[in-house]
């Protein structure tokens, strides 16, 4: 069964995102490319839902809701893309729970994102980013069951980055603090320190000990990864080594995160596509 072509409005989703998945994404075959960019627009619509801040959080929660139900069936007034969506279940005989898993990953956001141990960050994340990680290898073509580590761990990696890396942004949304609160104490920074941007010694050391968190699961996904499948990963492996080189120039840069925002240029995710290209067929 054939997935319905994605629709213009998930391609404008996508390309309006201007994400590092979104560029990744340049690596696959056509047919490839235009299922991941359904499934793109799809996170990036019910993360959308829960960010927006003009809505109230019970109306977010009937829209999260709809998108539920409208991962495994039809109905009246779905969401716009839902049928994309079914099709793209269908084709590659995906688990629509881990659909029912991001949506759950965005809900956590209704109830304030603060986090207690890094075991109820390591819930969030897997949501947020590992489950999306398990459905894109499958649109990927992935073969390999040893891949679904990969993606567990990559996503964990990925995620991890991306809190290091907005940890000022989040903070002015709302009060958003990813960072384990037990972290926050072992190094005796505060919420208040976060909210007045103190970046101190005390910081830096708590920057450095969660960065060394997500090498770890970086390692372990590099560790994971199945080589028969790695023409069929180079769009995780791009980005991969877009979000690593992204965490290290953080830790050179001694996280600076209050007052820059840490990207690449295009000239280097340019070389890196053609450097993970290349590595894939050699």
């Amino acid at each position: 069964m054939n997935a319905a072509p994605a629709s213009p409005s998930a391609e404008a989703i996508t390309k309006a995102s201007k994400s590092n998945l979104a560029l990744a994404l340049i690596a696959l075959p056509r047919e490839r490319r235009r299922d991941m960019t359904t499934f793109y627009a799809f996170c990036r619509v019910v993360d959308d839902i829960a960010d927006e801040p003009s809505v109230p959080a019970e109306e977010k929660r009937v829209q999260l809701d709809a998108w539920r139900r409208a991962v495994g069936e039809t109905f009246s007034s779905e969401p716009a893309l839902a049928r994309e969506v079914r099709a793209l279940i269908a084709k590659y005989q995906i688990d629509a729970n881990l659909f029912r898993e991001i949506i759950a990953g965005c809900e956590m956001d209704l109830a304030g994102a603060r986090y207690e141990t890094f075991e109820d960050l390591r819930l969030y994340c897997y949501r947020v980013a590992s489950a999306v990680g398990l459905v894109s290898i499958q649109v990927f073509g992935s073969k390999n069951p040893a891949a679904k580590k990969y993606a567990i761990d990559l996503g964990m990696a990925l995620q991890l980055t991306n809190i290091l890396r907005d940890v000022g942004q989040d903070f002015a949304n709302g009060g958003r603090i990813y960072l384990p609160l037990e972290d926050l104490r072992r190094f005796d920074f505060s919420p208040d320190d976060l909210s007045a941007q103190r970046h101190d010694s005390r910081f830096q050391a708590l920057m450095t000990f969660e960065a060394e968190r997500a090498l770890t699961f970086y390692h372990n996904a590099v560790s994971a990864m199945p080589r028969d499948d790695r023409r069929a990963l180079v769009a995780a492996e791009i980005m991969r080594e877009v979000y690593g080189q992204l965490l290290g120039r953080m830790r050179r840069d001694g996280f600076r995160v209050f007052d820059r925002r840490y990207s690449l240029s295009k000239l280097e995710k340019a070389a890196i596509i053609v450097r993970v290209v290349a590595r894939s067929f050699f």
